[in-house]
């Protein structure tokens, strides 16, 4: 006769714990929910309408983890050939600091920002230029004591 090996018992289910918080608003910061403000970006039914709202489609798509996205709104120019993101890094905020250009009426602007992550923060100045129409992510630098 066959041996019967006892099983360690599981836990309470899935279906009986309670889903996880959702937030509110969209990671970029704003009220809305993800899919009427950033997401419709990420989507491509709708492109940015100028440097701030490209800048808060960025940084949601790296909460998301959406490489496609930021490769996409990269400027072809200093765009990298791939983008591998740290799976381990967890974006916990977006603060717009000031902003200069970067409007309907404009080609360039210019985005400072800081973007905090569990055990830091990023700031950065970031450029952006408009490129066959469309907003798009040139490149950025650290101003001073920002490390």
């Amino acid at each position: 006769m066959a041996r019967r090996t006892a099983r360690p018992r599981q836990r309470a289910s899935a279906a009986a714990r309670p889903p996880p918080a959702v937030p509110a608003g969209c990671p970029c910061g704003l009220p809305a929910a993800y899919e009427a403000c950033c997401g419709r970006y990420h989507a491509g039914t709708e492109a940015a309408p100028g440097a701030e709202a490209l800048m808060r489609s960025r940084y949601s798509a790296f909460v998301r983890g959406d490489v496609g996205y930021l490769l996409r709104t990269w400027h072809p120019r200093t765009r990298p050939e791939r983008l591998e993101l740290d799976p381990g890094m967890r974006w916990t905020g977006l603060e717009i600091l000031g902003t200069a250009d970067g409007s309907a009426f404009h080609t360039t602007g210019t985005v400072e920002f800081r973007a905090s992550y569990r055990g830091g923060a990023l700031h950065e100045r970031s450029r952006f230029e408009r490129v066959a129409g469309a907003w798009v992510y040139v490149d950025g630098e650290f101003p001073e004591g920002s490390a």
